[in-house]
């Protein structure tokens, strides 16, 4: 992977041309133009060290100009695109202008390498570095594309979120960066890993906003984990939410030292850690139901559910299954190779209802995918959306109850993406930008989780302002954590900004790895996770504390241990939403020129508007009248009058039943009528 230190300095020493045809334009009559250059013979990483050198063979340039009329950029882009036949070379891109000076780049391990910007007109340079171009040749490709619709968002009320810090005597608490978050279902807990530590957070939802109790559960020998906080080369966690069993993990080389714990931290037993033939980077551990189909379907011990440890090699990537509850693993199999896919991957994730297998990647032949199993890790296939286009920063997988998937992700633009499939990634639909209506332009660390079938979230850590977020001396944005929530299967996304007043960064974050200056302080990814009732919650590290936080602090690149958790608004499970709940509290008869005249009053006791309500009058039984149709807001009453009616001689029962065809779902539907008996 190359790195991001090529953005910030490829604009010295500017070669010669030596593309074929050495320069082209392209206009809204004349879309697009092609060239191609190579072979490449010698490597040029010398940005992995300081600035880059170029010269003959080490970089390549093509002169593009562009001429757009005024106005076109609002539904057009300028996309280029560089691609190379042997996918296990590495190549960068980057997109200068007059003065020299990066507009955009894509200096990932992506083939193609996409840059996708707007049609400014002018003259530009499109510079291929080649980082590791094993004799390759390349093909460029400019072109002037349609801006791809995007839907309405939704029209939900999204959910509002708290923030949650960890305790200032944590003595890691300001050493968190990528964590991983998981909930047991089981108890309610949280648990948050970031290096050697593993923190357990209670939650009290009887007041608002919820209270939090922290505590340090970490993996020590004197609990039983004789590995714990020995050596790691890069952390991860994972809570199994339907048995609340809690892993910790540290990657070491082709395994991993890991042990788990069944009391939430009290005491840990120790792990094989990863199967033979396991990945030395990258490492992921996740869990869920066996797969009917295969191996997958032999669990050795009473743990009900299948455990995966997945990491990345040299030439592949690599997912080992655990049929004891994560206690031994098999050998690991390849997901995919390096003419699949990148080698970097996100997190891996199991379907609750079919045990299928998930392990998402950001460059696939250029675009965002998804590794599949279907056997319980026994075979893989590699699935892609062929809508979206490859990104910096590793997507992420939610699984709604029924198996239905949702892909987040970064496009090649920076922006947040989500897609949609629900034949396990075969086909996608409904891939838009979650981010457009906030006018967000970046985004890094995408984290998804689901709920019920047709609900899910999408958390990152978003910028609205625009350009090469790496450039550490000239991108000066804030930063904000930011989570999009559907309720209808993904046709439509409620974004909100959940920390408005408190940014997370300012300026610029940087995704290249080691060679990353200060601004890598956040690390790699974040996570997200969903509790037992369907609140969201995201585990990230706050990179600008105190004076950072005030208006025009300076950034301290921090890294904050941090849940933003779910206050208020509709869940992942339907089950748990807030209702109304209608019941008439009065009913009175007077009598009025020789009619008997029924009044009464409806109050909604629930915590939401019940749409259209209306009460009906029954007299003896028999249906007399039904008030117009009115929403009544939570805790407010409304006074309905019926027109009165004759009584023959006798005693009546008047009885009045508020919602009485059963329109409206409430949280209790047994205290919706009232009766009076009347005597003429």
């Amino acid at each position: 992977m190359a790195s991001a230190a090529l953005v910030a300095a490829v604009g010295v020493a500017a070669p010669a041309l030596g593309a074929t045809p050495d320069s082209g334009s392209v206009s809204d009559t004349s879309t697009s133009v092609q060239w191609s250059a190579g072979p490449f013979a010698a490597p040029n990483v010398t940005g992995t060290t300081g600035d880059v050198t170029c010269g003959p063979g080490l970089c390549d340039d093509f002169a593009l100009h562009v001429s757009t009329p005024s106005g076109y950029g609002d539904t057009h882009q300028l996309t280029v695109k560089v691609g190379w036949a042997n996918s296990a070379a590495d190549f960068d891109v980057y997109l200068l202008n007059q003065q020299g000076a990066v507009v955009a780049s894509s200096a990932s391990n992506s083939d193609p390498e996409v840059i996708v910007t707007a049609p400014t007109s002018g003259d530009y340079t499109v510079r291929v570095v080649p980082f590791a171009p094993l004799g390759e040749s390349v093909t460029g490709t400019a072109s002037l594309t349609t801006v791809p619709a995007n839907p309405a968002p939704s029209a939900a009320t999204p959910p509002t979120f708290s923030q949650y810090g960890a305790p200032e005597s944590f003595a890691q608490a300001h050493n968190a960066g990528e964590p991983s978050l998981g909930s047991s279902h089981t108890t309610g807990a949280s648990f948050y890993q970031a290096l050697y530590d593993t923190y357990r957070a209670t939650w009290d939802d009887t007041v608002s906003p919820s209270k939090v109790t922290w505590s340090d559960v970490s993996a020590t020998p004197a609990k039983g984990c004789l590995t714990g906080g020995a050596a790691s080369l890069d952390p991860i966690g994972f809570t199994d939410p339907s048995t609340g069993r809690v892993f910790e993990s540290q990657l070491a080389g082709k395994t991993s030292l890991m042990c788990y714990s069944d009391d939430e931290g009290k005491t840990w037993s120790p792990s094989q850690g990863g199967g033979l033939n396991s990945g030395v980077d990258h490492q992921t551990v996740g869990g869920g139901p066996y797969s009917p189909n295969g191996i997958g379907a032999l669990p050795t011990s009473p743990y009900k559910n299948a455990v995966y440890y997945c990491s990345q090699d040299v030439a592949d990537a690599n997912c080992a299954s655990s049929h004891d509850g994560g206690v031994t693993f098999g050998p690991a199999v390849p997901m995919y190779s390096l003419l699949d896919c990148g080698g970097l991957h996100g997190h891996v994730k199991v379907a609750p209802n079919d045990g299928a297998v998930y392990v998402p990647n950001k460059s696939c032949g250029g675009n965002q995918a998804v590794a599949v199993s279907e056997d319980g890790g026994t075979t893989w296939s590699v699935r892609k959306d062929p809508a979206s286009t490859a990104g910096d920063s590793d997507p992420s997988v939610g699984i709604g109850a029924k198996g239905t998937v949702y892909l987040g992700y970064q496009a090649a633009d920076g922006t947040p993406r989500v897609a949609v499939s629900r034949d396990k990634g075969k086909t996608w639909t409904d891939d838009q930008n979650v981010g457009a209506s906030l006018g967000i332009h970046n985004v890094v660390f995408p984290a998804v989780v689901a709920g019920d079938d047709d609900r899910a979230s999408f958390a990152f850590i978003g910028t609205t302002t625009g350009g090469n977020y790496q450039d550490a001396t000239n991108f000066h944005g804030d930063w904000h954590l930011y989570v999009s929530t559907t309720y209808d299967g993904g046709k439509s996304w409620a974004t909100v900004d959940t920390t408005p007043n408190d940014p997370v960064q300012r300026g610029s974050i940087c995704t290249g790895g080691t060679t990353c200056g200060k601004d890598r302080n956040l690390l790699d990814f974040m996570d997200a996770t969903v509790d037992k009732t369907g609140r969201v919650q995201v585990g990230y590290a706050d990179g600008c504390t105190g004076a950072c936080a005030q208006p025009g602090g300076a950034q301290n690149f921090d890294a904050y241990a941090t849940i933003a958790r779910q206050q208020t608004g509709n869940t992942l499970y339907a089950a748990y939403d807030a209702q109304p709940n209608l019941t008439p509290t009065a009913l009175s008869v007077a009598k009025s020129s020789g009619l008997y005249v029924a009044s009464t009053t409806v109050t909604n006791t629930g915590k939401a508007v019940a749409p259209g309500m209306t009460a009906r009058l029954l007299v003896d039984g028999v249906n007399v009248a039904t008030s117009a149709p009115a929403d009544l807001a939570a805790g407010r009453s409304a006074s309905v009058a019926f027109p009165g009616v004759r009584l023959g001689k006798g005693t009546h029962t008047v009885t009045v039943v508020a919602d009485p065809d059963g329109r409206i779902k409430e949280s209790d539907e047994a205290d919706n009528q009232r009766q009076t008996q009347v005597t003429r």
